[in-house]
């Protein structure tokens, strides 16, 4: 007989595959409430992703719930002191993602500065036959602000490196042997960088990190880029930065309420916007997905997970 899993929140199509392959997976949202009821003790572990929240309410309906596998490396959705007070643990997929989301980050930072979707836009109106497209900002040589210096915002700050930009970071402590300069203000780091990138996770304590405040210091010529979260950034006072010119653009993956993002924020030529793609490639993907299999499979062996969140370390 196969192990009851609950599935949550959405995951890739061969994920999910192999997953069924190996035990009877349970889609949370075909359940009525008293199918629920009935089955709320058969799950000891519960499938999730990055994005989706799981709830106090949610692990105390579960009363032999002992794994919450997160596909995902945030996972500030998840009430991690509700997880560990009733004994559950949580596990992500971290590192696998890195290298994609620092990738991206470069990517929105030269496609912001240089307007590079808003330049093919030009193209396609037909108005290059009357006149260059404006002039843009240069990247290379220019100083760069890191919020959050983890696994990827040192993979970006090694990339940032080869654009032969300086780089300043703000975290709750400085890191040893690193060359990069600590600023422990973050509106101090943002007066003194061109390009500002946020790296930090999502957690309650870091909502609207990037206030009006930040904004304003960042400058008319400064752009911010965001592959952290959503919640990270007070979007209302983003687009009234924009709107009033005190900010120069802005490189976004990441939004307060996905999938939903501000019209506000549509056809800028120095906004440039993706739906929170930045570890969607198909090599990563895998590795994600592989990464879930394995803390899955481990959890119900009895053998030590390979990626526990490190509050379950």
């Amino acid at each position: 007989m196969k192990m009851k899993v609950l599935k949550q929140a959405a995951l890739p199509a061969p994920l999910l595959t192999a997953l069924q392959a190996r035990y009877e997976i349970v889609e949370l949202v075909t359940l009525t409430e008293a199918d629920f009821s009935g089955m709320a003790g058969d799950f000891r572990a519960l499938l999730t992703n990055g994005e989706a929240v799981v709830t106090r309410e949610l692990i105390a309906s579960l009363p032999n719930l002992a794994l919450i596998a997160v596909f995902g490396v945030g996972y500030d959705g998840v009430d991690i002191q509700a997880a560990t007070e009733q004994g559950v643990a949580v596990t992500h997929t971290p590192d696998v993602l890195t290298e994609d989301v620092a990738d991206l980050a470069l990517g929105l930072m030269l496609a912001t500065s240089r307007q590079i979707p808003a330049a093919q836009t030009f193209i396609q109106q037909g108005k290059w036959p009357q006149g260059s497209y404006p002039w843009t900002r240069k990247m290379s040589g220019s100083s760069l602000g890191i919020v959050g210096l983890g696994r990827i915002g040192l993979a970006a700050a090694k990339r940032a490196q080869a654009f032969n930009m300086s780089v300043a970071y703000c975290n709750r402590r400085p890191l040893d042997n690193l060359a990069y300069r600590y600023e422990p203000d973050i509106v101090a780091l943002a007066e003194s960088c061109d390009f500002l990138l946020i790296c930090a996770p999502g957690t309650a304590s870091n909502r609207h990190l990037i206030n009006r405040e930040v904004l304003e210091a960042l400058g008319s010529e400064g752009i911010l880029i965001n592959v952290g979260r959503g919640s990270l950034v007070d979007e209302q006072a983003l687009i009234a930065a924009l709107n009033a010119g005190t900010l120069g653009g802005a490189g976004l993956d990441v939004f307060s309420l996905e999938p939903e993002v501000p019209e506000a924020l549509f056809n800028r030529p120095n906004v440039v916007i993706t739906p929170h793609m930045a570890s969607a490639t198909w090599s990563t993907r895998r590795a994600m997905s592989q990464l879930v299999l394995d803390n899955v499979e481990a959890f119900f062996a009895g053998l030590p997970l390979v990626t526990p969140v490190p509050e379950c370390r």
